[in-house]
């Protein structure tokens, strides 16, 4: 008998319960399900874990960002009250090497009130280990949390994260790809047996161009939109660091990776 994880035993619960599991559910549960999901029971970050980002490598990285940080609050008037806040903010490194810049403007560094949002308790307690020095530092859940007034939000690899949907083209048009059980009881890729009606009109030429098997990829702008209505109305900026293509193309960019190696979703 196969010994399966505690999360893949759910996924297969599910999936025999209630039938094929759509790529943003099934990513869902593995990244945040309450008790198993990847970013709520683990540090995933360095050597020992499964990937590295750029704020470990090169304190200048966090550095520059806090002088971008002083620049915006200059152009926005150098409000008395400054919420910096970071989503998704792995150790606390970037947070740190930007606030050590921004020292070098004590004006700007006694207004600051630091907000991450972060909902991994293993991550947590390294945060507040790597900022112990800092005040007026405040975790949420998430950014509807954090108090209204001029911010400055900073994302660095977040949005990659975030779930995704995902289509796949056939014949009759674009059906929803979903994750299913095989007749040996794997887990594998599939695709819902009715297309989505009228798709292909809400696509860009280029992709509905696509050929028969191509994949196509969209997230939910709802996170983008609440922190381009929090600056817009609010005042402040927003910095959004992540990889992404010029133009939006069909192609699957669904992957995983386990001890900084390719690992099968």
């Amino acid at each position: 008998m196969t010994d399966y994880s505690p999360l893949e035993l759910e996924v297969r619960r599910l999936i025999k319960s209630a039938g094929p599991m759509p790529v943003w559910r099934y990513m869902e549960l593995c990244l945040v399900h309450p008790e198993h999901g990847y970013y709520v029971s683990r540090d995933p970050l360095g050597r020992e874990g499964d990937f590295t980002t750029a704020p470990e490598v090169s304190q200048m990285f966090g550095e520059l960002i806090g002088l971008w940080a002083a620049s915006v609050w200059k152009s926005i008037g150098s409000p008395p009250t400054l919420r910096l806040v970071e989503l998704g903010p792995g150790r606390g490194t970037m947070m740190a090497d930007a606030l050590r810049a921004l020292r070098v403007l004590p004006p700007l560094y006694q207004s600051l009130s630091i907000h991450l949002v972060e909902i991994n308790p293993v991550l947590r307690e390294k945060q507040q280990a790597t900022l112990s020095g800092v005040r007026n530092i405040t975790w949420h859940n998430h950014l509807d949390e954090v108090p209204e007034g001029p911010a400055i939000i900073l994302a660095n690899e977040y949005f990659d994260v975030l779930p995704i949907h995902q289509v796949v083209r056939r014949e009759t048009g674009w059906h929803e790809r979903v994750v299913d059980i095989d007749s040996d009881g794997n887990l594998l890729f599939g695709f819902d047996v009715d297309p989505l009606p009228r798709f292909e009109v809400l696509l860009p030429p280029l992709v509905r161009a696509a050929p028969i098997g191509a994949v196509f990829e969209w997230r939910p702008d709802t996170e983008m939109m609440k922190i381009a209505a929090r600056v817009r109305h609010q005042d402040g900026a927003a910095l959004i660091i992540d990889y992404g293509h010029v133009r939006s193309d069909a192609g699957d960019t669904f992957q995983a990776i386990a001890r900084h190696s390719y690992a099968d979703p």
